[in-house]
């Protein structure tokens, strides 16, 4: 058997199965692909005839709406016709009815001028009837009536406005004193300084007994010596760890502080360091002023002022007004004057420039002619000052009209500091006023290089020029001193005349 012949002809028919297979699979694939193209002509022919129909009713509809709108063109046409038939007819009357109105008002108008005219003669008729009868009741002609009227109208307005001004002038006083009561408590509670009394005694610590033992010195030289150069007592047993200086001159006991510090810092003590020392305080009297002008200025709150100012300011610190010392009150002023400014709604700063210079001129008095108020105001004028702070110095004693309410504010705050419990005590300044008195007095005599008031006056040390006295004429002088004291002084109690005379005479070796 041939066995490749054989299978020549199995491949053969599998060959033809397979393209028969793949025949039926294609037949099947062309039916499936026929099926679904008829399916797709048939929706496509139902979606044409959809829009077939949707096109033919929007064709209808639209036919419809052209005749309708035709229609409506021709209802609005003859409406408009007949519109225009109606304005013509109504343009017509309206035309007969002005001219109607025209006539009508015209008619009036004369019917009324007519009335009026009547009316008026009859009214004047009435008016001279009424002033005849009115003036033979009353016996005065219209004129005098009138002005009887205008009289009386005018006394009850001048009456009315009159208790109108006198009620709001009581209402502006009774609000004007509470508010200004207001003010005033509220500035002296806002400021808190010491008193400014001046008082006649300076303490001066000093570091042991041993020292005080030094200040008095062998014999009590040292002390003799310190007071007869100083003007000034010194109490050593007054106070622990202390020695007091008693004088009624601030000038002096300021200088006697300044020396007995100097001493006490330098430990050596006896009668020609005494004056050596005496001698530098008096030359530094210049810059003690000049800080004590800076350190008031600090403390009142004011700035930039001229260094003239500043000493000048300085130099009241030795001055005193019915006791009260000048320099503490400038200060008081000026914080008392910056609080109320600040109340009122002034010039804070003005205010208080002006409270702290107001009594400057007090430190010029004695060298300058004219009241304190207008020496300081020229002062501080010249030295750049605003006019502000010029006027309110130069007013505040009304010495010149006040023009500023800076200027009113800084005589608040000097009364205030003045008028306190315990600022001011006139006995003080009359006590001043009598050693002054006494000094002068007994510098009078011939011979008399100095005198010196102590013990409050109750005692006059008198250096006498040994060239013009001799140790013999010195009892002469103490008695013609006491007699002149007694002739020419009131004075409570006795006051003891101590004349000293002394001669010195140096040499150097060398």
């Amino acid at each position: 058997m041939d066995w490749s012949g054989v299978a020549t002809v199995v491949g053969l028919l599998g060959a033809c199965l397979v393209a028969l297979i793949l025949v039926l699979i294609a037949r099947r694939e062309a039916s499936a692909q026929r099926e679904q193209a008829a399916k797709d002509v048939a929706e496509i022919k139902g979606a044409a005839r959809e829009l077939l129909a949707s096109a033919e009713r929007r064709e209808q509809r639209a036919r419809e709406r052209d005749e309708a709108a035709a229609a409506a063109h021709s209802r609005a046409q003859a409406a408009e016709e007949r519109a225009r038939e109606h304005e013509r007819s109504a343009q017509t009357a309206g035309r007969a009815a002005e001219r109607a109105l025209a006539a009508a008002e015209r008619d009036s108008a004369a019917q009324v001028e007519r009335a009026a005219q009547q009316a008026r003669t009859t009214l004047d008729a009435a008016h001279a009837q009424a002033r005849a009868e009115l003036e033979s009741a009353t016996g005065l002609t219209a004129d005098e009536a009138r002005a009887a009227l205008t009289r009386r109208i005018t006394e009850q307005a001048q009456n009315e406005a009159s208790s109108y001004v006198r009620r709001a002038e009581a209402q502006a006083r009774r609000t004007a004193e509470a508010r200004a009561r207001r003010i005033v408590a509220t500035a002296v509670h806002r400021t808190a300084v010491a008193t400014s009394a001046q008082a006649g005694l300076t303490v001066v610590p000093v570091p042991s007994d041993e020292m005080k033992g030094r200040i008095i010195g062998k014999e009590g030289r040292n002390i003799r010596s310190f007071e007869a150069l100083t003007g000034v007592n010194v109490l050593v047993d007054e106070q622990p760890d202390a020695v007091v200086l008693s004088c009624f001159d601030a000038e002096r006991r300021e200088v006697a502080q300044v020396t007995l510090e100097a001493l006490v810092a330098d430990g050596r003590i006896q009668p020609q360091r005494i004056e050596e020392a005496y001698a530098e305080a008096l030359a530094g009297a210049d810059d003690r002023a000049v800080a004590a002008g800076h350190v008031a200025a600090e403390r009142a709150g004011v700035e930039g002022l001229h260094p003239v100012l500043v000493r000048t300011l300085g130099r009241l610190r030795l001055r005193t007004s019915y006791g009260q010392n000048v320099l503490e009150h400038l200060v008081e002023s000026a914080l008392l004057a910056g609080s109320v400014a600040a109340e009122l709604g002034a010039d804070e700063q003005l205010a208080r420039r002006a409270a702290l210079l107001h009594d400057v001129g007090k430190a010029l008095t004695n060298e300058i002619p004219g009241t304190h108020a207008a020496v300081g105001a020229e002062l501080a004028r010249r030295h750049g000052e605003d006019d502000v702070v010029v006027n309110a110095i130069a007013a505040h004693h009304d010495e010149v009209p006040l023009e500023t309410v800076e200027a009113v504010v800084v005589q608040i705050a000097d009364a205030i500091s003045a008028s306190r419990p315990g600022a001011r005590r006139q006995e003080l300044d009359q006590y001043l006023e009598r050693m002054d008195r006494l000094e002068s007095l007994v510098a009078k005599h011939r011979g008399v290089r100095r005198a010196l008031a102590m013990a409050a006056g109750r005692e006059v040390r008198v250096v006498v020029e040994p060239s013009e006295v001799d140790d013999g004429s010195l009892p002469d002088l103490a008695r013609a001193i006491a007699r002149h004291i007694e002739a020419d002084l009131t004075y409570p109690g006795e006051i003891t005349v101590t004349v000293v005379r002394e001669i010195r005479a140096s040499a150097t070796a060398g």
